[in-house]
């Protein structure tokens, strides 16, 4: 009997056949989002979104008032924001992956404490290091909160009502700056300083605690590795990039620093992208850009996004420091755009779902382009009213443009 079992199976059709392998099961796809039951999840990520932009436009008016009582000089103050948006950009890269790390929810509320505790330290610190310090660590969450956010709403909300969402959303992006400015001037004007990274405090706990709520769980992913290589060149480039674009006005853009950031930040941004075309796992998926209808959105939006920031930066500088206005009063010449885009995000968003994104974006970049053109006269003798006209035509084509 032991014999028989050792001899080799016959090799006729009536033969058994070993078991074919068998393959792994696809995993399911996500669950269609639900059509009811994303307003509230929606609120939470606006107020998460509104609390990161605004802080970026509201620091902008309070920097003459922090160099007067911090004792700084004119160029070491602006590193204030400088390092803000250095750290801001690196991070950046990482927000996918961190989302699948840790779960986009719980990544959400972690990103909101960090952001609270930063400002919470920003407004207590006694000098410029400390406060440079505190705002680069409170731009590690404003980096990665963009993209959380973004992620959330296309898994929460469904694509029939994206255009509405979108459009409410978009009020948390485009409508905290041109607030921004109004908000600071007042606090700084009849307070202080310190209560513009104050005013976070509570925001961020009751927002922490409405994401822990509502905001639904999404499974994580811990099998994916960590892209040490391409993010180590893509935040190297970012990194160079952004700060030849900072210091190239002043230390000069033939300046051998100059030039050596630039040359920097391309040796890199070409590493990066061999690396990302030869990993199993990269960073940022860079074959993205062979689709055209998402490099065109993203062209798109980077040209308004520029419009937007360099008026929300360069005008409240200007408008104190060449014309001698108090903040308040820069903060209300700027308040119209904000009151704009306010009243025509979720309009556009509505047009969007209707008939599609080609006309709106269309017209909206024409009107950016239009009120950048009316900004560009700008001067010491500029009146009031031309440069609210300005910014209104400007913001009228953001609210259209960027959905």
């Amino acid at each position: 009997m032991t014999k028989s079992l050792d001899r080799d199976p016959p090799r006729g059709d009536t033969a058994e056949r070993p078991p074919r392998p068998r393959h792994r099961a696809a995993p399911p796809p996500p669950p269609a989002p639900a059509a009811t039951g994303w307003g509230l999840p929606l609120a939470v990520l606006i107020t998460g979104m509104f609390m990161s932009v605004l802080d970026l436009s509201i620091v902008n008016v309070a920097i003459p008032s922090i160099r007067r009582d911090l004792g700084a000089s004119i160029d070491s103050v602006q590193w204030i924001s400088t390092a803000y948006s250095l750290t801001e950009g690196v991070m950046v890269p990482a927000s996918a992956w961190l989302g699948a790390r840790f779960g986009l929810k719980r990544l959400y509320v972690a990103l909101i404490v960090l952001f609270t505790i930063a400002s919470l330290l920003c407004a207590l610190s006694t000098g410029l290091s400390g406060l440079i310090g505190f705002r680069i660590l409170q731009a590690i969450p404003g980096g990665v909160l963009p993209v959380t956010c973004m992620t959330i709403l296309f898994r929460i909300v469904p694509r029939e009502k994206l255009g509405a969402a979108m459009g409410m959303y978009g009020l948390g992006i485009v409508v905290a700056p041109g607030i921004g400015p109004t908000l600071g001037g007042y606090l700084v004007e009849h307070t202080n300083w310190r209560v513009i990274f104050l005013i976070n405090v509570p925001v961020g706990i009751l927002g922490a605690i409405a994401a822990a709520i509502w905001l639904t769980k999404f499974p994580a992913e811990k099998s994916k590795p960590f892209d040490y290589i391409g993010f180590g060149c893509i935040a190297t480039s970012l990194f160079s990039l952004l700060l030849a674009l900072e210091e190239g006005d002043h230390w000069g853009w033939s300046d051998y620093r100059t030039v050596m950031l630039f040359l920097a930040a391309a040796v890199f941004m070409a590493l990066f992208i061999v690396v990302e075309l030869h990993v199993e796992h990269p960073v940022l998926d860079i074959r993205v850009f062979k689709y055209w209808p998402y490099v065109n959105s993203l062209l798109l939006i980077s040209a308004m996004s520029i419009g937007l920031f360099a008026v929300l930066f360069y005008i409240p500088s200007f408008l104190q420091d060449a014309q001698g206005w108090t903040p308040l009063n820069t903060g209300l010449t700027l308040l119209p755009q904000a009151v704009a885009m306010a009243l025509l995000m979720p309009f556009a968003g509505l047009l969007y779902d209707k008939i599609g994104a080609r006309w709106p974006a269309a017209i909206g970049l024409a009107l950016v382009g239009s009120g950048i053109l009316l900004l560009s006269r700008i001067n010491v003798d500029i009146t009031r009213g031309e440069l609210i006209l300005g910014m209104v035509v400007m913001a009228t084509g953001m609210a259209l443009g960027m959905m």
